[in-house]
């Protein structure tokens, strides 16, 4: 028996040369005359002569070449911390929302010069000729106004006409007071500080939208630098992957050579060292656009190779929930903008209900004219105030009252109208929002909470995915298991390997999350905004 076992693959042997050689001579013949046969028959002969001669059914699977990073450089190791500092001082984002605050900030100053009060200075000189008389007229009109808080309009102007021509100068100067104050429509503190109040109230929100554009800026940065960290310890995973699966494919060939494993199961080793180089390659190409991703954040040179130098560290914190909630309400820059513009409605539809009423207002002023010079007196230009040259010198004034009734003016109700929907479409907006806040807000508890039961189910499938592998490559030793299924458990492990670093990124990210969601970003970095 023994005899004849060893004799059929002799037999076998014997004839599948002399078929190989048969085939040999064939190609010969039929390539005899083609320009490109050396080369097939070259092919022909390495693949087939390797089939003959021994038990290697394909060539050795080589590692890849790294590919070349778009990285140029030594690497950069970069913290967390590092990272959201160059984020606060040079993403454009950021400077770009600071810009953008100078001109909100006198906005602001100039609502706030409403009571302050302001001065119009004209002047003018023209050469008159009348009659063959030839002269010079100049006038000069300085004006002060201020308003007041009640609404109260009051006016200090000076005029004086200064007229040379026929040898003659004369001046006049005219200086007055007057005033106007509102009793209905235009009147009243609540009326008037209205324009400041929502200029102020446009300020906070401006402030809450800087402070969410730094939030959202810094929350991306430090997702993108964590999709860094991932990308890193996924292209770890990949390598010792393949180191794993190399190391397996000299296991194996060990195996072969002592005839305690057929050769036929080397194929399945090798096609698992090509996919461990496909997977490391892909890691490769994640790294490098997670690197491009982070520089472009922190307005980096693209070709610096940065490295997250920061560890995994994922520990547990426990949330409750309405606290949660509270604190999101008290600081999230959404819902505070969003109740300052229902305040701001509010201011608006005081004045439109003002601007309804009727016109009542108490006037007066005072005025003083003075004459000085004589002789003729030429005629100012057209255009040029006639206060100085008419009338007599000395003092006047007046007192009195002014009213204006609108009739068959519906502009102002439909201001009135349109105020009233503003505010009660921003009250809805607000109730809306505080829904979707809370919602939001607990959404992102439970994340927090279901990703660190990912945590830790993921860390014992690790451990246990490195056991069982273990245990299967002894058994494999001894006989008793197949390649195929240690190549099952290796694939095994590195699921379960690259399951663990993804739920503990998926875990930080969460905690990230939540932060954004609380408002409380910068608290939590201890970052204060300059403005």
């Amino acid at each position: 028996m023994r005899r004849r076992a060893g004799a059929e693959p002799k037999a076998r042997d014997r004839e599948g040369q002399r078929q190989f050689t048969k085939l040999r001579s064939s190609a010969h013949r039929h390539l005899a005359f083609q320009p490109w046969a050396s080369l097939a028959l070259a092919l022909i002969l390495a693949l087939g002569g390797g089939a003959v001669k021994g038990q290697t059914l394909h060539p050795p699977v080589a590692s890849p070449p790294a590919p070349k990073a778009s990285a140029i450089g030594p690497p950069v190791k970069m913290s967390l911390v590092e990272a959201v500092f160059l984020g606060l001082r040079d993403n454009r984002t950021i400077k770009s929302a600071y810009i953008e605050r100078v001109a909100q900030k006198f906005d602001l100053f100039v609502a706030e010069q409403r009571f302050r009060p302001t001065a119009l200075l004209s002047a003018s000189i023209e050469a008159t000729r009348q009659g063959g008389v030839t002269g010079t007229a100049t006038t000069l009109n300085p004006t002060v106004s201020w308003l007041t808080p009640t609404g109260a309009q009051f006016q200090f102007s000076w005029s004086r006409l200064q007229t040379r021509g026929g040898g003659a100068d004369a001046v006049s100067d005219v200086a007055g007071v007057s005033f106007t104050q509102p009793l209905l429509r235009g009147g009243g503190l609540a009326v008037n500080a209205a324009p400041i109040k929502q200029a102020q109230l446009q300020e906070r929100i401006n402030r809450l939208q800087l402070k969410s554009t730094v939030t959202d800026t810094v929350s991306t940065i430090i997702l993108a630098y964590r999709n860094l960290l991932q990308a890193q310890e996924q292209l770890g995973i990949a390598r010792q992957s393949l180191q794993r699966a190399q190391d397996q494919m000299q296991t194996d060939q060990a195996l072969v050579d002592a005839g305690r494993m057929a050769a036929a199961d080397l194929v399945q080793t090798r096609a698992d060292i090509a996919s461990q180089q496909v997977a490391l390659l892909q890691a490769e190409q994640q790294r490098n656009s997670a690197q491009l991703a982070l520089l472009g954040l922190l307005a980096m040179d693209l070709h610096v190779n940065i490295v997250a130098a920061d560890s995994l560290k994922a520990e547990h914190v426990a949330i409750d929930v309405d606290r949660a909630v509270s604190m999101a309400l008290d600081a999230r820059p959404d819902y505070l903008s969003q109740r300052a513009a229902v305040e701001q409605a509010r201011q608006g539809l005081i004045v439109a209900r003002n601007d309804r009423l009727w016109t009542l207002s108490v006037t007066g002023g005072v005025q003083r004219q003075t004459e000085r010079g004589g002789g003729v007196v030429v005629s100012p230009a057209p255009g040029t105030p006639l206060t100085g040259v008419a009338g007599l010198p000395g003092t006047s004034g007046a007192l009195g009252l002014e009213l204006r009734i609108p009739l068959g003016d519906y502009t102002l109700q439909q201001g009135e109208v349109t105020a009233a929907t503003a505010l009660r479409s921003q009250e809805m907006q607000l109730a809306d929002l505080r829904e979707r806040v809370e919602a939001e807000v607990r959404d992102a508890v439970q994340g927090v909470e279901l990703s660190w039961r990912q945590v830790e189910a993921a860390e014992i499938a690790r451990g246990l995915a490195a056991q069982t592998l273990q245990m299967e490559r002894e058994r494999l030793q001894a006989g008793r298991t197949s390649n195929f299924e240690v190549l099952t458990y290796v694939s095994n492990l590195r699921v379960a390997e690259t399951q663990a670093l993804s739920a503990e990124i998926s875990y930080l990210d969460a905690l990230t999350t939540l932060d954004q969601q609380l408002g409380a970003t910068l608290d939590t970095w201890k970052i204060a905004l300059r403005d």
